[in-house]
């Protein structure tokens, strides 16, 4: 599953569509989509969407041990 594939799901589940997300991290809707049809998202970006639907963000590797990164 792609970033932004997982960013609409967040959408569904928050019941708001992606204009209102791009609002709620002061992005321009057309910017927002943009991003979101290339799949850039910096770690910071996905941490403020988590933020905007009331989730949070882990990003980490996680070796076969249980060890993360």
């Amino acid at each position: 599953m792609t970033i932004s594939e997982k960013i609409r799901i967040l959408c569904v589940r928050a019941g708001i569509n992606v204009s209102e997300l791009a609002r709620r991290v002061d992005q321009s809707p057309q910017n927002f989509n943009a991003k979101l049809k290339k799949g850039r998202f910096d770690v910071a970006e996905l941490e403020q969407i988590a933020d905007a639907v009331g989730c949070t963000y882990e990003n980490h590797f996680i070796w076969i041990d249980g060890d993360e990164i």
